[in-house]
């Protein structure tokens, strides 16, 4: 499991790598946002990347790590591994959008294309890592990657010692079991809810089943929370948590996309699809604040043309 120990190295690990982003109030909304796309990579997948290749054994990271990745898992390994001057590899589908395939390779990376699913690029990665003797990243179900997502949970904490509820977007789930393993590691009292697309449920299935489930096929806008299940150490961890997950609320694309014009027009902030999930479940009132409330935004990569449509 990962544990509040495990969730405070990582705060010192990140230490001046990580930025500690802003946690920014919504009056029109009766929120606060924290604002995950300030990180350098646009998103809060810095904080596991770097966390995880931080703590390989030295002789493995030296030969260079590899992952798959939507697109900012596979930026901010490309980022982590440039600030350590080792390889990156970054196995990604073929219609990964070109601001996350160009992201990860200005930090560096080697881009494999690998079909259209996670299951494909994870394959891919695996084949390669065998092959070239490289270390495997993986975006949400390993420990260091949780435990350095869990650094969100302690800022926001920190940041509003009343906070009553944290709405996260849920993928594979690192995120949203960092967050809760993060918060319990500052003693705060807060509940957690997930958001996933209405094309995505797996999180939602998976606690309704008690075990993961593994959906046939995804569909979203939302490219970054489409995987067709989440990670069995997230999903345990959850289970863990219990008595503080609330539950997991179901956007459509429509919802979806007017939160990121809202966004962009009521408050000039540059939010992808996946990272604008959290404001369009309450903005659709799938989700109803309930106390002080902070949605987890993450992450800015987002195709210009998407704010204007």
């Amino acid at each position: 499991m990962v544990t509040a120990a495990a969730v405070r190295a990582a705060a010192r690990t990140l230490e001046g790598i990580a930025v500690r982003t802003s946690l920014v109030e919504l009056p029109d909304m009766g929120v606060y946002l924290k604002l995950e796309t300030e990180q350098p990579v646009g998103a809060f997948k810095l904080r596991g990347a770097y966390n995880a290749i931080k703590n390989l054994p030295d002789a493995a990271r030296r030969r260079g790590v590899i992952t798959f990745s939507s697109g900012n898992h596979g930026q901010a390994v490309a980022y982590a591994a440039q600030l350590m001057g080792v390889r990156a590899v970054v196995t990604m589908p073929e219609a990964a959008p070109a601001i996350k395939v160009e992201g990860v390779k200005r930090w560096g990376g080697e881009v494999v294309l690998a079909g259209r699913t996670s299951e494909d690029r994870r394959v891919k990665a695996l084949e390669i890592a065998a092959q070239e003797g490289l270390a495997v990243v993986p975006p949400f179900d390993h420990p260091d990657v949780i435990a350095g997502q869990g650094t969100v949970g302690l800022e926001i904490a920190a940041q509003l010692p009343g906070v009553a509820t944290v709405v996260v977007p849920v993928g594979g789930g690192g995120l949203i079991a960092g967050v809760t393993a993060g918060l319990a590691a500052a003693g705060s009292a807060a509940h957690v809810w997930g958001v996933e697309p209405a094309g995505a449920p797996k999180l939602q299935r998976s606690l309704a089943a008690g075990h993961a489930v593994t959906l046939e096929r995804t569909a979203s806008i939302a490219d970054g929370l489409i995987t067709l299940s989440v990670g069995a150490l997230p999903l345990a961890v959850l289970q863990a948590h219990g008595d503080r997950v609330r539950g997991v609320a179901l956007v459509d694309d429509d919802s979806i996309r007017e939160a990121v014009h809202y966004l962009w027009q009521k408050h000039r902030l540059k939010v992808e699809p996946s990272g604008a999930a959290t404001t369009a479940a309450v903005r659709s009132g799938a989700i109803a604040p309930s106390g002080p409330t902070v949605l987890v935004v993450s992450g800015g990569n987002v195709d210009p043309a998407l704010l204007e449509d």
